[in-house]
């Protein structure tokens, strides 16, 4: 038979983790690694122990379900991964339970919930950019090379003794943006010129 580790998480060392290690305790685990961390780290090094140390009939508990995943899908990645390896998972306050069929039905929800969130996001992207797209914009960054700059380039270009570097600072943008935006377009040379070289 296996064991019951626990897991306990608080975000400061001015937080007492006690709440959390004597539920764990009460409920039969063992030995119960605890990390001083925010959610949203990945460096726990007593979670990666805790991990290390499970073998399979053994059961990861945790007092709450954000003591152990960063979000979601995180959490379900998780579970995943120790299921596995033939472990299970417990949450004391959610009353989950991953030996159970109803643990793994609950899971599977959560599953099906995540994939559900990411498609919403997906088209939530793909229908602002048809929307933008229909607005006669594009996706990306906008373009630092604006017409005015354009014809302000031309003419810094068209100097005696100008050069593409020179330029190119004068307006704040790289060579190759200058090249890209201003010279291929007026029949120059497939390669940027080179300073010096007929400018």
């Amino acid at each position: 038979m296996g064991h019951a580790l626990g897991y306990a998480r608080v975000s400061t060392t001015a937080q007492d983790p006690s709440l959390q290690t004597d539920a764990l305790a009460a409920a039969g685990c063992a030995q119960v690694w605890t990390d001083v961390a925010s959610g949203g780290r990945d460096d726990r090094p007593e979670l990666a122990r805790l991990l290390e140390r499970l073998l399979p009939g053994d059961t990861l508990v945790v007092w709450r379900l954000d003591r152990l995943g960063r979000s979601l899908p995180h959490l379900l990645a998780t579970i995943t991964e120790l299921e596995g390896r033939g472990v299970g998972f417990r949450s004391l306050t959610e009353s989950i339970d991953t030996t159970t069929a109803g643990g793994r039905l609950v899971f599977s929800i959560f599953g099906a919930l995540a994939d559900f969130e990411r498609q919403l996001i997906r088209d939530r992207t793909m229908a602002g950019l048809e929307a933008a797209r229909a607005r006669g914009r594009r996706g990306g960054r906008p373009t630092v090379m604006t017409p005015a700059r354009i014809e302000a380039a031309r003419s810094l270009l068209a100097r005696p003794g100008a050069t593409v570097t020179s330029v190119a600072k004068d307006l704040g943008v790289s060579r190759a943006t200058l090249y890209r935006t201003v010279l291929v377009h007026t029949g120059e040379s497939s390669r940027p010129p080179a300073d010096g070289a007929g400018g």
